[in-house]
């Protein structure tokens, strides 16, 4: 039958009831048959779960003959090991053959994986990793309100997930910034992998969003029309809505019931046969796994379209001088709001931009005070809720909305190196600019020095690293990052950096300047010695060439802006010398050093090559005065390559 969709009535019929019953219990059936031929999963979470799901991929503003409409509900689901039961669900409403689902669950290469991801139509957001569903449940009601969407955005969660801090800063965040088109419905079954909720760790659910700020609703979580109601009250509330469903793990067979054990184990076959049975779905195992072992052939997915929102730039661009020297989070923020106000004036002066910039209580430090000041309403101040927002500004940049998280490198990538990965697997298109990283932070000390970004970051897939030189660097790096998709960290110090110049000492990022992904830039020329630095330690690699050049020795200076990326043809040239030396404000173990090594071995390229970079965990001090104690003052430099090179 086909289901009034939007939750127009006041109540379920008697028809959608019955239907509802039938659908379910098919689905209970799917859940059974694709967690025991895959020998894996999590039925028990998923069949207390179903009941839920079959309201909400019934009845919400989801079409499956259309599941991408930018304007549908968003269904995020935070507990993403129940994927048996959003798989079940969805397939059996149309979104896909159910039957592809079931015989290729967790079956290496195919989509329907052991936790959701969203290259199955009607999933919104990867998860997996606990407590990260209702930031990203934000993220999209942010996009709503941006993107001018009337639509609902429900996050499905487990109770034992509710002890993650991240809910917390992420329920806070709902309530400020008034997501009253956010709704929560908690699947409370009283069970996690290590046994009862209560004993593991004591929560008290309703009180917790009740003091948040979140209205509250509770709710047999196996009853249609108490779950239909309570999502349409939600809807009319003015506040986000937190629907607490008591549930029963292993529902609808008796011998799984409030078995934790059936949290994430499957049922064997014959226990699956006994369980088919008593709920009334067919026993077709063998049939099923004949199909499985003659060879997978499901139908292909639809491709979700890629919603990147770019802001081309059109060579606009700030140039600064020696007389206007600056720090390039400065230069970052200058850019930022400049990117911003000439789109508002391209489009006509609409306040309304595709632009969201997110902060965590370091406006002044990140340099974002310009563009708050001129876009208020596309700037969200989440307090220091560091892994909360990493999560919803990713989300959010997956949906036409140009999306920069500003923070320090210890907050924005260290801290929180496990959203950013799940960003990443999102593949989403943020910006995450980090500020104060590397040992120039200085009297901050080791706890805020950042200087293991780089590694982080570059293992990952996606996100690309780039460290401007300069402020002039810094402000063109912006600008690329605007108007080109994917993850980007763009990474600076903190301290004021002198202009880079040319040898007549014109600005050498300047007004001819154009940036290249992954190109290096020749600062100087050489044929003795091949210097690469990054980032700020640009200015201590020219001085410390400076004197060796006045020692007759003439170094190459290489500048590496990509690290992520690094040309061969670079490598290349620098090898022609037969010295490199990296001189960097990183580990010296995970940092440009290594992979410019790795490079260098994996290529054949034979060169004498040392590193220079962090060696320990430095101390409170001036930059200056901790470059010399780790040994990357040019001094340092100009020592090493004397104490190596044989002219």
């Amino acid at each position: 039958m086909e289901l009034k969709r939007n939750f127009n009535l006041d109540k379920l019929t008697d028809n959608e009831i019955n239907f509802l019953k039938d659908f379910t219990k098919k689905c209970r059936g799917d859940i059974l048959k694709m967690t025991t031929l895959a020998a894996s999963g999590h039925p028990g979470g998923s069949m207390s779960s179903i009941d839920i799901y079959a309201v909400l991929y019934g009845f919400c503003n989801i079409d499956p003959k259309n599941p991408f409409k930018p304007e549908r509900d968003r269904i995020v689901i935070s507990h993403g090991h129940t994927s048996p039961g959003v798989y079940s669900a969805l397939g059996n409403y149309g979104f896909f053959d159910i039957n592809d689902a079931i015989i290729s669950f967790r079956t290496a290469g195919y989509p329907f994986e052991g936790h959701i991801e969203k290259v199955v139509p009607g999933v919104e957001w990867d998860t997996g990793n606990l407590g990260q569903g209702l930031s990203a449940a934000c993220g999209f009601a942010i996009s709503s309100r941006l993107n001018g969407y009337n639509n609902q955005i429900y996050c499905v969660m487990g109770d034992g997930e509710q002890t993650k801090g991240q809910i917390g800063e992420a329920r806070r965040f709902a309530v400020k910034y008034k997501l009253d088109n956010v709704t929560v419905i908690v699947d409370k079954n009283g069970l996690q992998i290590g046994g009862k909720t209560s004993e593991v760790m004591p929560n008290n659910i309703s009180d917790n969003f009740k003091a948040d700020g979140f209205a509250v609703i509770e709710i047999n979580g196996h009853d249609f029309n108490e779950i239909y109601q309570a999502i349409k009250k939600a809807r009319l509330i003015k506040s986000p809505v937190a629907i607490i469903a008591n549930t029963v793990m292993g529902k609808g067979v008796s011998f799984m019931e409030n078995q934790a054990k059936y949290h994430g184990s499957a049922l064997n076959l014959e226990d699956c046969r006994k369980a088919l049975a008593e709920i009334g779905e067919e026993n077709n195992l063998d049939e099923l796994i004949d199909k499985k072992k003659s060879g997978l052939n499901i139908k292909p997915l639809p491709k979700k379209p890629v919603n990147f929102i770019n802001i081309d730039q059109n060579n606009k661009k700030i140039i600064y001088t020696r007389e206007k020297n600056t720090d390039n989070r400065s230069a970052f923020g200058n850019a930022l709001a400049d990117i911003a106000t000439a789109y508002k004036e391209k489009t006509g002066g609409s306040r309304n931009i595709p632009i969201a910039v997110f902060d965590c209580d370091l406006e002044g430090s990140v340099k974002t005070g310009a563009f708050r000041k001129a876009f208020p309403d596309n700037f969200f101040e989440s307090g220091i809720e560091e892994h909360n927002t990493a999560v919803i500004s990713g989300a959010l940049s997956t949906d036409n909305i140009l999306t920069f998280f500003a923070d320090f490198g210890v907050f924005g990538i260290d801290e929180t190196y496990n959203q950013q990965r799940l960003n990443d697997i999102n593949h989403a298109n943020l910006k995450v600019i980090c500020t104060h990283c590397g040992i120039d932070v200085g009297e901050d000390g080791k706890t805020h020095q950042c200087i293991d970004y780089f590694g982080l970051l570059n293992s990952t897939f996606g996100f690309k690293v780039i460290l401007p030189a300069d402020p002039n660097q810094t402000d063109r790096t912006t600008r690329y990052i605007a108007c080109h998709s994917g993850n980007f960290g763009l990474i600076m110090g903190r301290s004021v950096v002198p202009v880079i110049l040319k040898e007549n000492g014109e600005p050498f990022f300047g007004e001819n300047y154009e940036f290249q992904y992954g190109k290096m830039d020749v600062i100087r020329e050489g044929k003795d010695v091949t210097v690469i630095s990054a980032g700020n330690m640009l200015e201590h690699a020219l001085k410390g060439c400076e004197a060796l050049k006045k020692d007759g020795i003439n170094p190459m200076l290489l500048n590496v802006s990509c690290p992520s990326d690094i040309n061969i043809d670079d490598i290349k040239l620098a090898a022609q010398t037969g010295f490199i030396v990296t001189i960097e404000d990183h580990n010296v173990k995970t940092g440009i050093g290594t992979a410019i090594g790795s490079i260098l071995a994996e290529n054949g390229i034979s060169v004498k090559f040392r590193k220079m970079g962090v060696r320990f965990y430095s101390s409170s001090g001036k930059p200056e005065d901790l470059y010399r104690l780790t040994g990357l003052s040019p001094e340092d430099l100009y020592e090493l390559v004397k104490g190596n090179l044989t002219i």
